[in-house]
């Protein structure tokens, strides 16, 4: 009896192994693919400062982070963007879960707080590396930006031609600790740097009171 027995619980015991086994892995999937939900919007609206506030405030963006994209130079640092020799652009990445708020949705916001008729420059901040552009990350956000751009060009007329780039997403290079959140971590400077620059009032003039920035 004691040899028929054995055999049963060794293999319950090992059915047991597989179950729990199974149950780990399915759970492991579960936790990728929730992971996965997430994607990646980049844009460049000057200064960076002025571009996490409007999208940190919406439900779905779970992070923005400043930094520099576009050009050739290696973990530039921000001195080194500002000379204007690095080819890159002041831009945030942000993190966001698509079944919370579209892309079409971060478009919007996104033209709403820039001004695309100037040519690098945005507002106070002049040259290259204050340049405006979406840096789509596929083929459907590249869609959805020409889309977007070809609706803006038929509903808005603005004194002068829409410039901001719309082009393949490249290395994005995190900036330094202290431009990340600069405008929690150092609330009345970036108030007197985004009046000084004139940012709102040309903002309102080109996109009207009702635009929240």
């Amino acid at each position: 009896m004691v040899t028929v027995i054995q055999p049963i619980q060794e293999y319950l015991a090992m059915k047991l192994k597989i179950i729990l086994i199974t149950a780990l892995l399915a759970t492991s999937l579960n936790i990728f693919a929730a992971d996965s939900k997430t994607e990646i919007a980049t844009f460049a609206g000057g200064c960076f400062w002025c571009m996490e506030p409007p999208f940190d405030k919406l439900d779905g963006v779970l992070s923005t982070t400043s930094g520099y994209t576009g050009g050739h130079q290696v973990n530039p640092t921000y001195k080194q963007v500002s000379a204007g020799s690095t080819g890159h652009t002041e831009a945030i990445q942000i993190e966001y879960d698509p079944d919370k708020v579209s892309y079409e949705e971060l478009l919007a916001v996104f033209w709403n707080n820039i001004d695309p008729t100037t040519a690098n420059s945005q507002f106070c901040d002049h040259g290259s590396q204050y340049r405006s552009g979406i840096f789509y990350h596929n083929d459907a956000q590249k869609n959805a930006a020409e889309k977007s751009l070809n609706k803006l060009n038929q509903t808005k007329s603005f004194d002068e031609p829409v410039v901001t780039e719309i082009t393949a997403a490249s290395t994005f290079y995190p900036a330094e600790a202290y431009h990340q959140d600069y405008y929690q971590k150092n609330p009345l400077r970036y108030k007197y740097y985004r009046y000084a620059c004139g940012r709102d009032q040309r903002l309102e003039k080109l996109w009207g009171t009702s635009t929240a920035h």
